[in-house]
């Protein structure tokens, strides 16, 4: 094997080690906007069970507040009719309903927080997610990638695709001339 066809060799070689390059960095951006994107929806996904939670939790605390209401009362009249057994009785079952509609309130509470603290996050990465798919779309622009999915199919397109498609149609005119 003389030392021109090694060099030829080599040099083929390297220019398709060159393509694999760009290939796999396209592969490996792809992935990233996909994983941010995938982020963002489990982000989303917890606002929503945190609300649900929230929810549930109300409508329970209001049907807990109608019994304090109702043992209230119960209270009040078996006291009225000096019945103490039957007033021990209602205020047994009495406190610990307020005790467990206390502790709903706080864990709503932190709910609200944690929800507003997700949605903060939320709202700081997806803006950061919309700055990098337009960066990776730009980058597979350059590259001469195809936009790759649904997360890339408005495709961006740059300064230079303009002059390149300007000096197409400038030499087509000249061919037609």
């Amino acid at each position: 094997m003389g030392l021109m066809t090694r060099l030829t060799t080599l040099a083929r070689a390297d220019a398709h080690g060159v393509v694999d390059a760009l290939e796999d960095k396209a592969l490996v951006l792809r992935q990233h906007v996909r994983e941010a994107a995938a982020e963002l929806e489990r982000k989303r996904c917890r606002v929503a069970g945190l609300e649900a939670e929230a929810k549930d939790l109300g409508a329970d605390g209001d049907r807990m507040r109608e019994q304090i209401v109702r043992l209230e009362a119960d209270v009040e009249l078996a006291m009225a009719e000096d019945q103490d057994q039957l007033a021990r009785y209602a205020i047994k079952k009495l406190l610990p309903l307020r005790h467990a509609v206390g502790q709903i309130e706080r864990r709503i509470e932190t709910l609200g927080e944690e929800r507003v603290e997700i949605e903060r996050q939320l709202a700081e990465q997806q803006a950061e997610f919309e700055l990098l798919e337009q960066r990776v779309r730009g980058y597979l622009a350059r590259h001469g990638q195809e936009g790759g999915g649904a997360a890339f199919s408005d495709l961006v397109v740059t300064d230079e695709d303009v002059e390149i498609e300007l000096l197409r149609r400038r030499q087509a005119e000249k061919g037609d001339a």
